[in-house]
């Protein structure tokens, strides 16, 4: 009965070690003495013990968060910048055998691209410019770990810190432009106002009447207001009499 019952027992491990089952989202990568046979799955199939190894691949997207790092701006400014990268193996066979850990690479690829990338940059553009320096990260690092199997679907800069000095000279630098803009407005404003007064000088200067209906105008206002001031009109004729008699000898 032993006898019988050991090459039974031993016949059930072995299709035990041999039958494997990989849901919709794994990949088997499959080496058979040691060469590579195949990518299996996903759902039942069988292996053979010894003979054949199997390394398991996730095919889902994987969300790399990339700690702080020290980058010196363009402009020589110290900021600490994170971020997190979306990526996922789109080769698993390649994701096996090209690199031994697809992940730990891809994670310390994405620092030094962030810091590299963001070191050709100033700090306003790392403050403004977020969506075209993530585009740029995206596509260095996705074509840096193709190789790998690897696509990087996003990345996205979570935070720029700086440090207070910084901040406070970066609002001093902000108010001052604020004040530069209003100067510039009320320049402006001046000048569009002396040219519409030339215009209107010249228009007036083609005919004296409108001169007068100004004039007359500007009286009518000024006494609708209660005021103590009297005026008293005076033609513009009599300074031309006063003109000339001392231009008489």
């Amino acid at each position: 009965m032993l006898t019988y019952l050991i090459p039974v027992v031993v016949i059930v491990f072995i299709l035990a070690a041999s039958v494997k089952v990989l849901p919709e989202y794994k990949r088997g990568v499959v080496f058979f003495l040691g060469r590579f046979q195949g990518v299996k799955g996903p759902g039942l199939f069988f292996i053979i013990p010894v003979v054949q190894k199997m390394d398991i691949v996730d095919l889902r997207t994987v969300t790399l968060d990339v700690p702080g790092q020290d980058v010196i701006s363009r402009d020589n400014v110290t900021v600490r910048v994170n971020a997190v990268v979306y990526f996922k193996v789109v080769d698993p066979e390649r994701a096996i055998i090209q690199i031994e850990n697809y992940g730990m690479a891809t994670s310390q690829i994405a620092q030094t691209t962030l810091r590299s990338v963001l070191g050709k940059h100033d700090l306003d553009e790392m403050l403004s410019e977020r969506d075209r320096l993530n585009d740029d990260i995206q596509t260095i690092l996705d074509q840096q770990t193709e190789a790998w199997g690897i696509k990087v679907s996003n990345v996205e800069i979570k935070q720029v810190d700086i440090s207070e000095d910084m901040v406070r000279a970066i609002a001093r630098q902000a108010e001052a432009e604020r004040e530069r803009r209003a100067k510039i407005i009320a320049a402006e404003g001046e000048m569009q106002a002396s040219e519409k007064l030339v215009e209107a000088a010249d228009i007036m200067s083609r005919n004296p009447a409108a001169l007068q209906l100004r004039y007359l105008q500007t009286m009518s206002d000024m006494s609708n207001k209660n005021a103590s001031t009297i005026v008293f009109p005076l033609p513009l004729e009599i300074t031309k009499i006063f003109e000339q008699m001392r231009n008489q000898p």
